[in-house]
């Protein structure tokens, strides 16, 4: 067999299988039977391509015979080629050995991808080849793949109808692998499930989310298509432990970047979290020396809230609340920057900031600022620069000026020097927002601003995260959380 003629040979063999109760899904596979034996080209897409199966079948019996060209090498020359740059032209595949034994026991047979084999008599890595005194020729190599060898897609690309589009992303908290399956793929959600259970490393429990999020909770229903019925569980972001029910409380590892965005900002600063979910701002920006008062309605949350606080051990810098976030900003916050402006010029931190992460809604509890400190008898000058990280979704078409007007409108004044960041997008036309901002006086104090405070330096002039924080803690403020 030459090089150019190079070629896979493969025999499929499927028996009766598990999935019986599938029957109404077989009839729209009746398209989808697969030869028992064929000869295909060997390249990139067709090596690990499997023919169509029948969702009847017992799929994980599959075998494949494939025969691939391999260098016959002394064993004792493995690792000098390896260290030579001929790995990178191996089958190189997770949990697949391209190392294989020889007829002879002290040799061995390197496998070697298809599209290396093409430009062999070209490789600068034959100078090794020369160096080991090892012969250039490639020998064919027979090896039966089994169901382990092939990957999700490959397995669900033979199983699916072709009109089906194959999932590939999924979100991974712990062990739980979460999927939004579309309309069309739900019929076949058990077959994707263990297929994905099979093969995604760690993962024991696969969810599919049954509808949008849209209680207060930031909660939606989920279903196990595959897997144990188990939510409990924990993940690590930015070396903190995060312990959590899935089902009961947000968590999403695609902010992960966001919550150390923000973390970065506050510094040794002081935060407060109206919207704090289980901790990702709250128990990272503790660690980094940050004063938090942290809160949640959901007391779910609330409770892993407090879990999470103390596995991390930063009870000392973090206060948890079980409040409505209007209800925090005007009684908690109010008391808290009240005592901050009470106290002496070098404790005060450089920044008060104060996170705002609920994009459905949190523009709507700006106006709990409108009037916060009239008749506090405190001057604004007392007052550190209140720095707000609003979140908010946009589907329009200029998305900074969308965000900062949906931000202005509830607040009820104008914002000076914003910076907008597009923390990510979250469904075709619709953008997850960030607006942070420093908390006008005039909307504080709301028509009786006492003594002269305009603060309009943008942002980045403005010292960010490095600041020194207050000298007040929580065992000396006496705070009741209740």
């Amino acid at each position: 067999m030459s090089n150019l003629a190079y070629r896979a040979c493969f025999i499929l063999r499927m028996s009766g299988g598990p999935f019986a109760g599938l029957s109404v899904l077989s009839s729209r596979m009746s398209q989808a039977k697969s030869n028992v034996s064929q000869t295909t080209p060997l390249n990139g897409e067709t090596l690990f391509t499997l023919p169509r199966m029948d969702l009847m079948s017992d799929f994980r019996k599959l075998t494949k015979k494939v025969t691939f060209k391999a260098l016959r090498i002394p064993k004792e020359s493995l690792q000098a080629l390896l260290k030579g740059g001929i790995k990178k032209r191996t089958v190189r595949r997770l949990k697949f050995n391209f190392v294989r034994p020889a007829e002879e026991v002290n040799f061995r047979y390197l496998l070697l991808d298809p599209e290396a084999v093409e430009d062999f008599d070209s490789w600068r890595e034959c100078s090794v080849l020369t160096e080991c005194n090892i012969e250039k020729e490639l020998k064919d190599y027979d090896v039966t793949l089994t169901y382990e060898d092939f990957n999700a897609n490959e397995v669900l690309r033979a199983l699916l109808p072709p009109s089906i589009e194959v999932p590939t992303a999924f979100s991974r908290i712990g062990h739980i692998a979460h999927m939004n399956l579309r309309d069309e793929q739900m019929p076949f959600k058990q077959i994707i499930g263990g297929v994905m259970l099979d093969k995604i490393p760690s993962i024991k429990t696969i969810v599919n989310k049954t509808n949008e999020i849209s209680n207060q909770y930031r909660v939606f229903n989920m279903e196990v298509i595959a897997g144990e019925d188990n939510f409990v569980t924990s993940v690590r972001e930015h070396h903190c432990t995060f312990h959590l029910d899935f089902s009961k409380v947000y968590w999403n590892p695609r902010l992960g970047t966001e919550h150390e965005r923000i973390v970065q900002k506050v510094g040794k600063q002081v935060l407060f979290d109206v919207f704090a979910g289980i901790g990702p701002f709250a128990v990272p920006a503790a660690k980094g020396g940050c004063l938090v008062y942290a809160n949640d309605l959901n007391p779910d949350s609330f409770a892993w809230l407090q879990k999470n606080v103390a596995s991390n051990k930063v009870e000392r810098m973090v206060q948890c609340y079980n409040l409505d976030g209007r209800s925090f900003i005007s009684t908690i916050g109010k008391e808290q920057i009240l005592k901050i402006a009470s106290g002496s010029r070098e404790d005060k931190p450089q920044r008060v900031h104060i996170a705002m992460n609920l994009p459905a809604s949190a523009v709507e509890f700006l106006d709990a600022f409108k009037g916060l400190l009239t008749g506090s008898g405190v001057e604004a000058e007392n007052i550190p620069p209140l720095w707000v990280h609003c979140y908010c979704f946009t589907k329009e078409e200029d998305i900074e000026e969308s965000a900062q007007r949906m931000v202005e409108e509830h607040l009820g004044g104008p914002i000076q020097h914003p910076e907008i960041h597009n923390v990510r997008n979250v469904a075709p036309n619709k953008e997850m927002m960030c607006v942070t901002f420093e908390m006008p006086a005039k909307i504080l104090w709301e028509n009786e601003l006492t003594g002269a405070s305009k603060r309009t330096a943008p942002i980045d002039e403005d010292p960010v995260g490095d600041g020194k924080r207050t000298k007040v803690d929580f065992e000396e403020v006496n705070i009741n959380p209740s």
